[in-house]
This record gives C-alpha cells, sequence and structure tokens, in this order.
C-alpha cells in the first residue's frame, strides 16, 4: 500500500508555554475518558493507552493522578470536545479541535483568530467532507512484514499500510485503533510510537505562497495560542 496521507509528527515543546498547555490538554482529556468510562485504567482500556502517550509526552505523574481523581468525584467541571471547521488564506482549509467548558468563550476566540486575517468559520461539514477521520500508528521497526501479516490474520481492517526503510505507518477507522494497538503491542512490546493519534487528514493537500503563506502562518500560531484548542489539522504542505 502507499501512503495516503501526510502526517504530523508529534514535536516535543520546548517552551515552557508550550509544556504548560501540552499537560492542560492531556489533563483535560485524561478527566474526559475517565469520567465517561470507568477512571481505572485497568478497566478502561481508552483511558490506559491515553496515559501511556501522556506518559510518553513526559505530562508529569502527578497531573495525570489529579485528573483521575477529580473524575472520581461528583460534579467538576463539565469539559466538551467542540471542533470548527474554517477557511484560510488561498485554498487552505482548517479544523480546530477544541477541550472547553465554556463554548461561548471558546468560538469567540477561535472566530477572533479568523477575523484577524480576513478570513471565516464554516458550518458543519463545509470543510471535513474533504479529511478522512483516521487513528494512525507510526513506529521505527524492522518486523512490517511480520507486523502485516499478523494484523490481518487478526481481522484488522487496514486502511493504509506502509513499510518504508524500517519506517512503518498505519492507519485505521477510529472505531479499530484500540484493537490495532493491543495487536502491534503483541508482536512489539512497548512501542515507541513516533505517531499515535486520532485525527482528521486531508484527502488533497494545497501549496501556499507569499502572503497567503504569511497569513496562513500568523492564522495557526493565533490559534494554537488559544488555551482550549488541542489539535490544529489543515490541508497544507509545509
Amino acid at each position: 500500500m502507499g501512503r495516503a496521507y501526510e502526517v504530523r509528527k508529534a514535536s516535543i515543546a520546548k517552551t515552557g508555554a508550550a509544556k504548560a498547555k501540552l499537560y492542560s490538554n492531556f489533563a483535560k482529556e485524561i478527566y474526559i475518558v475517565a469520567k465517561k468510562g470507568v477512571p481505572d485504567p485497568d478497566c478502561n482500556i481508552d483511558l490506559k493507552h491515553l496515559i501511556d502517550k501522556a506518559k510518553k509526552q513526559q505530562v508529569p505523574a502527578d497531573i495525570i493522578k489529579r485528573a483521575i481523581d477529580k473524575a472520581k468525584g461528583a460534579g467538576g467541571e463539565e469539559y466538551e470536545v467542540v471542533t470548527y471547521e474554517g477557511f484560510g488564506p488561498g485554498a487552505s482549509t482548517l479544523i480546530i479541535k477544541t477541550m472547553t467548558d465554556n463554548v461561548n468563550r471558546t468560538v469567540g476566540f477561535v472566530r477572533a483568530a479568523f477575523n484577524k486575517v480576513n478570513k471565516s468559520l464554516g458550518v458543519t461539514n463545509s470543510v471535513s467532507y474533504n479529511y478522512d477521520h483516521l487513528g494512525m500508528l507510526g513506529l521505527k521497526t524492522d518486523k512490517g512484514e511480520e507486523l502485516f501479516e499478523k494484523l490481518l490474520d487478526a481481522g484488522i481492517n487496514l486502511v493504509d499500510f506502509e513499510d518504508e526503510d524500517g519506517y512503518v505507518l498505519m492507519s485505521v477507522n477510529p472505531s479499530e485503533f484500540n484493537n490495532l494497538k493491543s495487536e502491534v503491542e503483541k508482536i512489539i512490546p512497548n512501542p515507541d510510537y513516533e505517531i499515535d493519534e486520532v485525527g482528521m487528514y486531508a484527502k488533497n493537500k494545497v501549496t501556499l505562497e507569499g502572503e497567503d503563506l504569511e497569513l496562513f502562518n500568523r492564522l495557526y500560531n493565533l490559534l494554537d495560542e488559544i488555551e482550549d484548542v488541542t489539535d490544529i489539522y489543515h490541508n497544507v504542505i509545509l
């Protein structure tokens, strides 16, 4: 299979502000997953995988513990996962994922970012129809052929699988993501994933130049500075 999607490799937060946002996002997501299910990673596979991912990003153990303890209590903040779609400079499009306890505040910040570059938010599905919602795993391994055969034998419906120069990239529908991880980890214990996410991937990419590229970068940075924004997906080749 050939690679059908360009994916983002996770970058390590270098500044204090970036680390603080990373920790905050993981705390919110752990709280949401623990609150919706059982607040015990041994009984909640989604929570277990999320905690493993947080640890890899060096999220302190006390932040993880506080989020789980908070989910065990009554009441507490009610976070929502809200996604916005928008049109950027040139032919660019963006999908912005947020976790918020105040939708009015968040949409105001997101809309203001678009307004600053004279662009606008779209309605539901105005952009997302041109993206695929997928679970992606990527890692370095020399067991690509074995992985491919055993995943098929296990009944995993792969959307895409690429093994190139010792790097394996796999994609599945989100409903199969946990099954994919479980099967991979039977073959490669404690794998060091370079990509481990469920996200939105553009079916077609565009190239921006000059002022359009400058405005796109400004818009991206404005959105990334919003505390409630957790992920930004787009169709621009950078």
